[in-house]
């Protein structure tokens, strides 16, 4: 008795180490993943940032932060920075208010839900470069659909800053809105039904039960979808290069266009273009951190 009773502490040390080794074999393919294509070319940037490092000609050494002051000192990276913000607070209230409208209807409707929330999403399975493509055809001035009304108006999709803004973030709206419709869906599916019933028991109306109730729990599921939606739109990059190129006369030009730009086209500096990328990712971890500090509740504060 005694003997077995010295054993369990022996036995249980042995499981704990092969559960720990089997947790690590069931995690080493996703850690030797993200190592190879994220933490690999993450520092391959990092490296790159502080190097002069030419297009053509490779790594000529350390330059530390000549890169960086060619970065914020380009004559388009300010208009950039200005035009990707501009365009990101647009896309992100469109998008996350759009969304949830749909969910709340999808999720009122009985008769035509399985309907609605097919239609709502069937333009999420198309890529995003193949729905700029479609879109660009639609809003030629040659043989789009509305290009003899548009030409009678004097109007064009794509002819100015603003028209070119409006019309790319509706091409993006049409393309995500489902998307962000289905995760509102399932924040929505989330909240028990024993707290709506209780809300019209005490006879609150459909107002004070979406702003008091729904809102409220939705709180985990607006952090998610405004994150994303948010990193999404500071990083545009193919609807504008397929739609407007950064044109009419540079004005819409987002920060990932210039870094290709940088990169590829004209300057040809990767040096130059990684520092851009290196403010691009403290930007965005800045930017993400705000956010999800500002959604969190206040009983986690």
């Amino acid at each position: 008795m005694t003997t077995t009773a010295a054993r369990r502490p022996l036995i249980r040390r042995a499981t704990s180490r092969g559960n720990r080794r089997t947790g690590w074999m069931y995690a080493a393919p996703t850690a030797a993943f993200v190592f190879v294509l994220f933490v690999v070319p993450l520092l391959l940037v990092l490296q790159m940032s502080v190097s002069r490092w030419p297009l053509l000609s490779g790594n000529q050494g350390w330059n530390f932060p000549d890169n960086y002051t060619a970065a914020v000192s380009n004559r388009f990276f300010a208009d950039s920075v200005v035009f990707t913000l501009k365009y990101t607070v647009l896309a992100t209230v469109l998008l996350i208010g759009l969304g949830l409208a749909l969910a709340l209807l999808v999720q009122e409707s009985s008769r035509w839900k399985g309907l609605l929330r097919t239609a709502f999403l069937v333009p999420s399975a198309l890529g995003l470069a193949s729905a700029s493509l479609l879109f660009y055809v639609l809003y030629s001035p040659l043989v789009g659909p509305a290009a003899g009304l548009m030409d009678r108006l004097g109007l064009s999709f794509l002819g100015t800053p603003t028209a070119a803004l409006l019309s790319t973030t509706f091409l993006i709206v049409w393309r995500f809105a489902g998307f962000y419709m289905l995760l509102m869906l399932v924040g929505l599916q989330g909240i028990p039904d024993d707290v709506f019933e209780a809300a019209r028991v005490d006879g609150a109306s459909r107002w004070q039960t979406f702003r008091r109730i729904t809102l409220p729990l939705l709180r985990p599921t607006l952090a998610l979808t405004t994150v994303l939606c948010v990193t999404g739109s500071l990083l545009a990059f193919e609807q504008f290069y397929i739609l407007t190129k950064g044109g009419p006369d540079n004005s819409t030009i987002t920060v990932v266009q210039l870094i290709y730009s940088v990169a590829f086209q004209g300057q040809n500096d990767l040096g130059v273009a990684a520092a851009l990328s290196v403010i691009v990712l403290l930007a965005l971890v800045a930017l993400n951190a705000a956010q999800l500090r500002a959604f969190r509740a206040p009983d986690e504060e």
